[in-house]
């Protein structure tokens, strides 16, 4: 693998591909991606607030020329608002997502997550790990634009001579995850699939749909894997956030056998080969997403309860 410095900003993947990159990869520090060909350019999705979408934006316009209006696709990996929020900044561009991915945008608009962190003071210690996650954004007076074609399973797009795969994985971490890999740059852009030295959070699941997912990745031709939070890797970076998966699985399995509820088993599974990853308390959701996976529970995850718990998990 190439040695990619994991730096905030603009990454020249070679042959038209790039990568821009937020550290640390920890709540809402999101990556995209922009990939053309000649006069053409796609955009794989935008950042948690326009005001950081725009800086990103006017780094991509120096590096390529591309101005924002000029980039005439962009591609929601999927519905969560550090991927999404940013989509009304370009105004011309044809939208693309999974047709679960589009429907999930609209379930958590920025006024939702404004007003979170405007009572976040009020609410204690919850309202302190509130601020941690989501603090540091600005949602007030974002203005959405909601995804412009849809599709299932898989569609291709041009940029250029260039064929963009579009490839529905989820539900997974959301209900509607998308990959983007690019064969002629031997790129893929993996969205939540992967954080990279971060813990995934697995919202939807089943926890084998992420699993076949890493399978996906690790079978393509690609010299370069942009996560959606973390640094450019390889496929040991892919191995790695499978064995994550696997391991808390197959915990989580005997703690729900033996009885044990599951914000007790969050608590117990000791972390081991996993423990230096940033954001290390989003076991809770995982093991809730298997619980209910487990005894085939539908009902929508509880997100009060669980950042509850995570924040006490996060003093630990």
């Amino acid at each position: 693998m190439a040695s990619w410095q994991f730096t905030k900003g603009l990454h020249d993947l070679g042959n038209g591909a790039w990568a821009y990159l937020q550290p640390d990869g920890g709540w809402g520090w999101s990556n995209s991606g922009l990939i053309t060909d000649g006069d053409q350019a796609l955009l794989v999705d935008t950042l948690f607030d326009e005001v950081l979408t725009d800086e990103m934006l006017r780094t991509m316009q120096n590096a390529t020329g591309f101005e924002r209006n000029g980039i005439q696709q962009l591609v929601n990996t999927h519905a969560n608002g550090d991927h999404t929020y940013g989509n009304g900044l370009l105004e011309n561009a044809e939208i693309y997502a999974s047709e679960e991915g589009a429907k999930e945008q609209e379930e958590v608009p920025p006024e939702m997550l404004a007003a979170m962190v405007q009572g976040a003071p009020d609410m204690g210690e919850l309202g302190q790990y509130v601020l941690h996650c989501f603090g540091d954004f600005k949602f007030e007076g974002i203005k959405p634009r909601k995804p412009t074609k849809t599709f299932t399973g898989e569609m291709t797009a041009k940029v250029g001579d260039k064929d963009v795969r579009l490839i529905e994985v989820g539900p997974a971490h959301t209900r509607g995850d998308v990959l983007v890999h690019v064969p002629d740059d031997k790129v893929v852009y993996t969205g939540d699939i992967l954080f990279i030295d971060g813990t995934p959070i697995m919202w939807a699941g089943p926890v084998a749909n992420w699993i076949k997912a890493c399978d996906l990745i690790m079978d393509m031709d690609v010299d370069a894997i942009v996560p959606g939070h973390g640094p450019i890797t390889d496929k040991k970076g892919v191995s790695r956030v499978k064995d994550y998966l696997n391991y808390v699985n197959v915990e989580a399995r005997k703690r729900y056998d033996a009885g044990l509820p599951a914000d007790e088993a969050a608590k117990d599974i000791a972390l081991s080969d996993f423990d230096s990853w940033i954001d290390s308390e989003r076991i809770a959701v995982n093991v809730a997403t298997l619980y209910r996976e487990y005894s085939g529970d539908t009902s929508e995850p509880n997100v009060v309860e669980l950042f509850t718990l995570m924040s006490d998990l996060a003093k630990r």
